[in-house]
């Protein structure tokens, strides 16, 4: 290939690319200011390389005059550097913000181009490898020189804004110092000629280099989707040198092979068909893309406002129940099918077409049942929804997390203030209590017995307020559970009440026995105030083994409890015996959950009442000295 025709394809490809780079600037940075600054440099790039090419077509005053206008591609460039750096919170300096600089630059820059015009300021020669080439004269050397002293001030504002900013804008301007280091090497070539020296412009040949590394490292910082763009263009670039370097193995080895018609083919030809036809699929890959995808997965066309729409849907559900609803109906409205999507706590609501979503100790996974006879474009609508289902899952996880931390920390604050008063309220009334009872000893025997039976109720009603309020202090060890049990039920009264203990010889509990104790007691106490005056009146405590963990049932036929009333029976306060201070069940709970165990009402025993008590059999998660309380 000739060098003149080389050159004429680096010339053509820089403009084009930056005809094409001005008008995506404009069209793309509509909203940043110093990009239209950046897009008439980029115009003016387009119009510099016409210009030598309109020359070596032999049209040499249009190519003189383009030429001679390159003072406009650093002024368009200052001025970006000025809109550019000004762009923030930092402050240009005051010399730069008068707003009139500017507007007598590009008067003084036209004022160049002209006389440069008028007074001849090039001429063409014929030079090496060229029959004709570019040189200044005259007064062209003043528009050259200008040319270069408004690069250096463009790259002085730049090293201004490099010390003023940080971040992605410092990043930007050391981008283009980089890349206009490597376009002044490039540059200087251009000027042999002029200076007497008869050497090709090699380095020219790399100029669209140059505007594709300055453009990007201005805006990859600034409008993220130019990464996109430069992310295709590299592939694609990749892809045009392969078949390039391929093109020439095939062309070296054609005549090896007999095929003296193919291998007498030039070069230069069999690589620009290659390189035609490889700019053909990349035009022709979106449409084809699409078809095919329309073809494998017909009716399963998803779009960016498609997702946006079902994430911000999925989004807003506040428990489980309420996300999996939502994911059924936004994917069954989507399919026209019915679908159903199961999630922790959610149920199982499994009916045709089903997603499932767990979480296990690799993180959330989906499964995609009854999905087996639907189209691809369904199954594929399928699996994106469900990815999207798994991130709204993680969100949600955490968003309850956060919550329950929140409620926990409130229900600790609220215990520390009840148990302040608590504490102030029992010390301010055991001393009147102390003087009721001191002057009860005088009365008749009958007052003086219902005194002192409401003095023991209101000493009950302090100091279950206090176990309630105050912290637990566990003092935790091994201690036998029946002998326990017999020494609590040997101190009931039992008026006629039968009992079962159902508890094996030599069962342990690692639990704190004065705790304990307080449990049995209270819910021995309740079931008998309810059932002493039922007939056949029965209690039973039996013991069960679950997973390690040791389940202490306490059975009563008495009165069931009302539904409506479960959900509050371990609220403090809340109480159906008559005489109760309502804190026994709560008292109960706490102590439980200090342990790491837990109780609960059950009615699915076959006994009317029966409360379940759990207990952690694993020592090494408590320690034998533990403050703990239970909201943490």
């Amino acid at each position: 290939m000739e060098l003149s025709l080389l050159f004429e394809i680096s010339m053509l490809l820089t403009s084009a690319c930056a005809v094409l780079l001005a008008g995506w600037l404009l069209w793309q940075g509509q909203r940043q200011r110093a990009m239209p600054a950046l897009a008439g440099f980029a115009a003016m790039m387009a119009l510099w390389c016409a210009g030598h090419i309109a020359i070596v077509q032999q049209w040499p005053v249009l190519g003189i005059a383009l030429v001679l206008a390159n003072p406009l591609m650093p002024m368009f460039f200052l001025h970006f550097a000025v809109q550019f750096v000004a762009d923030g919170s930092k402050p240009l300096p005051a010399w730069l913000q008068r707003g009139k600089l500017l507007p007598v630059l590009y008067g003084v820059t036209g004022s160049i181009i002209l006389l440069s015009w008028l007074g001849g300021g090039g001429k063409v020669i014929s030079s090496s490898g060229f029959s004709a080439f570019f040189v200044f004269q005259g007064i062209g050397w003043l528009n050259l020189l200008y040319t270069v002293l408004l690069g250096i001030a463009a790259h002085l504002i730049l090293w201004q804004g490099w010390r003023i900013h940080s971040g992605n804008k410092r990043r930007s301007i050391v981008a283009m110092f980089l890349a206009g280091g490597w376009g002044l090497l490039l540059a200087t070539s251009f000027v042999f000629p002029s200076l007497g020296l008869n050497w090709y412009p090699y380095p020219m040949l790399l100029l669209p280099s140059y505007l594709l590394l300055l453009v990007y490292g201005v805006v990859r910082y600034q409008v993220l989707a130019i990464n996109a763009f430069a992310n295709k263009a590299l592939l694609w670039l990749g892809m045009l040198l392969l078949v390039l370097a391929l093109m020439a193995l095939v062309s070296a080895l054609l005549g090896q092979l007999g095929m003296q018609a193919l291998s007498a083919v030039p070069a230069s030809q069999l690589w620009l068909y290659s390189a035609l036809l490889l700019l053909l699929s990349a035009a022709c890959y979106q449409p084809l893309s699409q078809l095919a995808r329309r073809l494998i997965y017909p009716g399963g066309q998803l779009d960016e406002s498609l997702l946006a729409h079902w994430r911000a849907e999925l989004q807003q559900a506040q428990s489980w129940q309420e996300l999996a609803l939502r994911a059924g109906n936004l994917l069954s409205a989507r399919l026209r099918r019915e679908v159903s999507v199961q999630l922790p706590a959610a149920g199982d609501t499994a009916t045709g077409l089903h997603i499932l979503c767990r979480r296990d100790s690799s993180g959330w996974q989906y499964q995609l049942t009854g999905w087996d006879d639907v189209t691809p474009g369904y199954r594929l609508q399928g699996e994106v929804f469900a990815a999207l289902l798994l991130s709204s899952c993680r969100i949600l996880e955490q968003s309850l997390k956060l919550a329950d931390a929140e409620r926990k920390r409130l229900d600790q604050q609220h215990l520390v203030e009840l148990g302040a008063l608590s504490a102030a309220m029992a010390h301010e009334l055991r001393n009147p209590l102390n003087i009721i009872a001191m002057a009860a000893a005088t009365t008749p025997a009958e007052t003086r017995g219902h005194i002192q039976q409401q003095l023991k109720r209101a000493d009950r009603l302090i100091a279950d307020l206090l176990s309630y309020s105050g912290q637990l202090q566990l003092q935790c060890s091994r201690l036998p559970l029946k002998p326990l049990l017999q020494t609590i039920l040997s101190q009931q009264d039992w008026q006629g009440v039968q009992c079962q203990l159902k508890v094996p010889d030599g069962l342990t509990l690692y639990a704190d026995s004065y705790r304990v104790q307080q449990v049995l007691i209270n819910l021995t106490d309740n079931a008998l105030a309810f059932c002493r005056n039922q007939a056949q009146a029965q209690i039973c405590i039996e013991t069960q083994h679950d997973n390690g963990d040791i389940l202490l049932y306490v059975h009563n036929n008495g009165p069931a409890i009302m539904p409506q009333q479960h959900n509050s029976l371990f609220q403090p306060f809340v109480s159906k015996r008559a005489g109760g201070s309502g804190l026994g069940l709560a008292i109960v709970r706490r102590i439980m959950q200090a342990h790491g165990g837990d109780v609960c009402h059950r009615t699915d025993l076959g006994w009317p009442v029966s409360f379940e008590l759990k207990f952690k059999q694993q020592p090494s998660a408590l320690s034998t000295q533990i403050q703990d309380n239970i909201n943490d």
